[in-house]
């Protein structure tokens, strides 16, 4: 043994001591295995399982003959040899055996404590603490069991009487890197079935401890009021039956190979599979094709490029279907199928959401019908005109007649008082001025009301983003010409393009589902047809793909410029006060 665990020992009944007191008080409620008072990775190689646990202090009575000999004397317990203890622990509390019945070998690498890791309560995967969240200590164990050469299975039974745990345990497994499930709980005696030649089929007996990713090939379809996306998610390594990709006897994806190998795929599924549209073959064009990643809450593309695993190496492909207008249906025919690949996880997705299909030999039509009662529209909104030019001229006019009028009235009046004579226009001048400034509302004068001004910039603002609905650029930048004017253009193409692209997802771009106008105070331009806006709005918009949807919130602060060009309300002037992800 490290001479280290004496000393660690000390620590360890420190926390045991402070841990059991506060136990007896409350109980622990816990609903996700990542969140379990024990958390435990257990990580299968060609010789050896290593198992790394986190030991909270509500299980440590269960892991007793893990602890050195001071923490386990100071939790009450007789004493017995830490040897002896170990031994026990190997063969009797956290038990791995072929067959259930013969326990494999087993040491302890490391015994310390250290701070828990937090986890996402989705994926499990590592975060870090909030600012004003305390750490808590737990017991860190690192395990070795040996292993026979190729075992076909492998028995996991955590402490308790009869293979039924007592500790809570969260656990997941991984079998040359894959990972087997997802985070779920160690409740009992559980089988793992062991696939050498490709861990990616490794599984549990135990349907319940699947992972959700089980399959190596899967299918999407998403539909929008102009386009009709097709997607597949696939290991290179699963199109062997079909395609030979150069990849028999290679264990890496090279970076300078993976060019070459994405482009044979494309080829191979652009000849598979076919798409209609309303009962027509459908012709498409490739969006994208990327190394990605994938876990419970999210995916994305690999960047930087990387050498891969040929095991965990995977694609996705997007391909695109342009449609004039929402679709009444869309099917896609699926052909591959293989002993390897019996089904295929698919869904079809709109607006309304997802709907999930297993499509198999025998049922290989993944089918999405129209049955959307009030659909959103696509199209553009309709932003009123501006009041028109010549409501200037009649109130410019109206008011120099009126004070002409006046004027020559009292020149009249004058004559009986001369000595008034030269004062009286120049009062009746600025006496009718300011009688307009009052009496003619500010509606009048900037052409809009408040409530009226908010209206046209939300309809503005809705345009700029429908603009990005669609993919060819010529076609945005003729749709935001009927929002903006001038060199701002280009500012807002840009800057708009950037608000709405996922950095992780290879170009993607986030569609705007709907925009909230906050807040907004408007003031009328001086001399000029148009008004200023300081504006606070949130954009909803979402993108799915790789099997997921993304969704996004932004909340936006600007001072727009709103003018009247060519008798069209535009937007001519916009600087950025604050922009965050809500």
């Amino acid at each position: 043994m490290r001479r280290h665990y004496a000393l660690s020992g000390l620590v360890i009944a420190t926390a045991i001591v402070a841990g059991t007191a506060v136990l007896r008080s409350d109980a622990i409620v816990v609903t996700r295995a990542m969140l379990a008072s024990t958390v435990s990775e257990v990580f299968i190689e060609r010789d050896s399982i290593v198992v790394e646990l986190e030991i909270g202090a509500a299980d440590l009575p269960s892991f007793r003959n893990l602890l050195p000999d001071g923490a386990y004397e100071a939790m009450g317990y007789e004493p017995v040899p830490w040897a002896e203890r170990l031994d026990r622990f190997f063969t009797e509390d956290f038990v791995i055996s072929e067959d259930g019945r013969h326990p494999l070998p087993g040491r302890l690498l490391d015994l310390t404590t250290r701070e828990r890791i937090k986890r996402d309560e989705v994926t499990g995967e590592p975060i870090p603490l909030a600012e004003d969240e305390e750490p808590e200590p737990v017991v860190f164990a690192r395990l070795r069991y040996d292993l026979p050469p190729t075992p076909p299975a492998l028995v996991f039974q955590p402490p308790g009487p009869d293979g039924t745990g007592i500790a809570n345990i969260g656990f997941v497994a991984y079998h040359r890197g894959i990972h087997v499930n997802d985070f779920r709980y160690l409740g009992r005696r559980e089988r793992l079935q062991l696939d050498w030649e490709d861990p990616w089929f490794s599984q549990f007996e135990n349907r319940n401890l699947r992972r959700q990713f089980f399959a190596p090939i899967s299918t999407f379809l998403y539909i929008e009021h102009n386009e009709v996306r097709s997607e597949v998610v696939l290991r290179p390594k699963d199109l062997r039956p079909w395609i030979d990709l150069g990849l028999d006897g290679s264990d890496t994806i090279r970076v300078e190979d993976q060019q070459a190998l994405k482009a044979r795929v494309v080829e191979f599924l652009s000849a598979v599979n076919p798409v209609t549209i309303n009962g027509v073959p459908a012709e498409g064009f490739l969006d994208r094709v990327h190394f990605i990643y994938r876990n419970l809450r999210t995916s994305g593309v690999i960047e930087p490029a990387q050498d891969l695993d040929v095991i965990q190496a995977t694609l996705g492909v997007i391909f695109v279907y342009p449609v004039d207008s929402l679709p009444e249906e869309v099917t896609v025919t699926w052909e591959l199928f293989n002993d390897r690949i019996p089904v295929v996880p698919s869904s079809a997705s709109d607006e309304a959401g997802s709907l999930p299909y297993l499509l198999s030999e025998g049922d290989n039509v993944l089918r999405w019908t129209n049955f959307l009662t009030n659909p959103k529209g696509a199209g553009m909104v309709e932003v009123a005109a501006p009041p028109s030019g010549r409501v200037w001229f009649i109130l410019i006019a109206v008011g120099a007649v009126t004070g002409l009028a006046m004027t020559i009235r009292r020149h009249w009046l004058a004559l009986r008082h001369p000595l008034t004579l030269p004062l009286r226009p120049a009062i009746v001048l600025v006496a009718t001025t300011v009688v307009a400034i009052i009496a003619i509302p500010r509606a009048v004068r900037t052409g809009v009301s408040d409530a009226q001004a908010q209206e046209v910039l939300g309809g503005l603002l809705r345009n700029v983003y429908r603009a990005f609905d669609y993919r060819e650029e010529d076609r945005i930048y003729d749709t935001l010409e009927r929002s903006a004017a001038g060199n701002l253009l280009t500012d807002i193409y840009l800057e708009t393009r950037r608000s709405l692209e996922l950095a992780n997802q290879g170009g993607a771009r986030a569609r705007v589902k709907e925009i909230d106008i906050l807040d907004g105070d408007y003031s009328p331009l001086t001399g000029r047809r148009g008004f200023v806006g300081t504006l606070r709005w949130n954009v909803m918009g979402s993108v799915g793909h790789w099997g997921h949807i993304h969704q996004r919130t932004n909340q936006y602060e600007a001072r727009l410029t709103v003018e009247v060009v060519d008798e069209q309300w535009k937007i001519t002037g916009l600087e950025l006060l604050e922009e965050k992800r809500i």
